[in-house]
């Protein structure tokens, strides 16, 4: 698994960034059944840049926690076999599976840390397996669909023992 990985902004969260990331992402493909090494962009950044860039892609002039942005349309949600035949999701020289970019407002982990009564750490690896999922297709636009992902999510981050 490849992870871009990039943090701007001043605020710093008091974790291995990184390696968090990187573990969430791997226990999220896992637990997704991805038969396929993957490529992850995630971005680290402010409540002001997460803000226009909601406005730009979602059109929704505020704050988000987490943005996800998808390579590829799943027909199903974790039904990872419609790939077999698309290369463009392939990265051309590693082979992986380039599943998309994630963006994650510091500032938002803190406070929904503060506000939800966990640790910044539990809010952070919340949010990349929310992501992961919609990533792979999941969503949460119907009753059932959201209480899918959120089973799935709270099964993800107990097997990493990420607890509230």
């Amino acid at each position: 698994m490849t992870l871009y990985f990039e943090d701007e902004g001043e605020l710093s969260l008091p974790l291995r960034n990184k390696e968090l990331a990187s573990a969430v992402i791997e226990a999220s493909l896992d637990y997704a059944g991805c038969p396929y090494e993957a490529e992850v962009n995630l971005l680290l950044t402010m409540n002001e840049d997460i803000r226009r860039m909601n406005e730009e892609f979602r059109g929704i002039g505020k704050a988000t926690d987490v943005l996800s942005f998808p390579m590829a349309e799943f027909e199903k949600a974790g039904d990872f076999e419609f790939l077999e035949s698309a290369d463009e999701y392939f990265h051309p020289e590693t082979g992986e599976l380039i599943l998309g970019d994630i963006v994650i407002s510091k500032e938002k982990v803190v406070s929904q840390a503060e506000e939800f009564g966990h640790s910044i750490m539990r809010e952070f690896s919340f949010l990349i397996t929310h992501s992961m999922l919609h990533l792979m297709g999941y969503d949460h636009e119907e009753e059932e669909e959201r209480i899918e992902m959120e089973r799935m999510q709270e099964e993800i981050l107990e097997k990493l023992e990420i607890l509230r």
